[in-house]
């Protein structure tokens, strides 16, 4: 097995568990290890730290699998990582979901490992060197615990490039789903398109966001952008919302919305949906002096890494200026950030700032993330990327 050896004092980041060693963390790799081996991670003066896979392509060179030097990393660590993270997906404070993530990366212990499931149906993400190289091995053990479960693959994130990757889409075990799969979440019901779908197929991140915008939908008004297939509008509409203007860029997510409504036996007639580019049709809206009783903002990543974090915040500045400016007095905002190179205190700074250039007074009610089947390590805040604030306008 080869080995990595810091340089002095980079040692302290894995004494607190930390499982990214940083190519500028490291003095010398000995012996030659292919990319995503398993590799030792040892000190300065050589105590060894933990096992982790090499990735020589990426700025992150050795993600660590276990911090326990008496633990190998073989079938069996596979076969325990991944029945450890379903159970508790299982327990009822993850939600005990049909549909759920999983495994969630890093905070399962399992990095750039990706599987949400979706009714009978198991989607994975394999996004770093290490994961592509036990992919197999993950596959038969997800087989095992989850016997005749079609596995279907999604690794097409951008994450992969960094990894010196090709992207990969297909059946990992039998064939591609041939139709959309249904998902009940509390009262409302889906379809999700695993094949073509963003991301893994569905948002799951925002399951218990999307229930808490039905506390506040009763009798408003809401402009859902960023709609993508209407999830939030249809939890808004279940919880008494007068109307819905769903905002999306997709036409094939517009026409999966407009099937959600039916699907859930809602009135079409309390929805509008509108093609077109967010921050367009709000300034079109902003001209018009059309309001809002709600409003909800999940964009998408602005900013994947903290050196993008500059060009991001514009435009999440951007938006939740529109934003203001579009709500009712005494209106609330549901506004989101799933960038990782953008944090809370940054994205609060950015929502302040946008709402003194609207000339409005609001406050923060509650501060939201992601819902808990996708949890955060305490050694790995980096897991956190989903912050969501809800505020109200005066």
């Amino acid at each position: 097995m080869g080995a990595v050896i810091l340089n002095g004092g980079r040692e302290r980041s894995l004494q607190r568990r930390h499982p990214w060693v940083f190519a500028g963390a490291i003095a010398r790799v000995e012996g030659t290890p292919e990319c995503g081996e398993t590799v030792e991670i040892r000190s300065a003066g050589g105590a060894l730290l933990g096992r982790g896979a090499y990735s020589p392509a990426s700025q992150i060179r050795v993600r660590v699998w276990t911090f326990d030097s008496d633990e190998a990393v073989d079938e069996a660590f596979f076969r325990r990582r991944l029945a450890r993270a379903a159970a508790r997906r299982a327990r009822p404070e993850y939600g005990a979901a049909a549909a759920c993530r999983l495994v969630h990366g890093e905070s399962d212990g399992l990095p750039g490992i990706v599987v949400d499931r979706y009714g009978p149906w198991l989607v994975c993400q394999f996004l770093t060197a290490g994961a592509e190289r036990v992919r197999q091995i993950v596959a038969r053990e997800l087989q095992a615990l989850f016997p005749g479960a079609p596995l279907y693959e999604r690794s097409e994130a951008e994450a992969r490039q960094r990894e010196g990757l090709e992207p990969r889409q297909g059946p990992l075990t039998g064939r591609a789903p041939e139709e959309l799969v249904e998902i009940a979440e509390r009262d409302c019901r889906f379809l999700v398109d695993l094949v073509n779908g963003h991301k893994t197929g569905f948002y799951l991140d925002q399951a218990e966001n999307r229930g808490l915008v039905g506390a506040y939908a009763a009798g408003r008004e809401v402009l859902n952008a960023f709609a993508y297939t209407g999830g939030f509008g249809i939890a808004a509409l279940r919880a008494g919302a007068e109307r819905v203007v769903n905002v999306e860029s997709s036409a094939p997510a517009l026409a999966l919305a407009a099937r959600h409504v039916e699907l859930n036996g809602l009135d079409p007639r309390r929805v509008e949906q509108i093609e077109g580019n967010v921050f367009e049709v709000l300034r079109k809206f902003r001209d018009a002096r059309r309001r809002f009783g709600l409003i909800v903002l999940d964009p998408p990543k602005f900013a994947e890494v903290r050196a993008q974090a500059h060009k991001a915040a514009r435009g999440y500045k951007d938006i939740n200026l529109l934003a203001f400016k579009l709500l009712q007095p005494g209106g609330v905002l549901f506004t989101f950030s799933c960038s990782g190179g953008v944090d809370l205190e940054l994205f609060r700074k950015i929502v302040a700032d946008a709402a003194l250039d609207a000339g409005r007074s609001a406050a923060v009610v509650r501060v939201l993330t992601q819902s808990p089947d996708h949890p955060v390590a305490l050694a790995f805040p980096e897991g956190l990327y989903l912050k969501g604030l809800v505020c109200v306008a005066d």
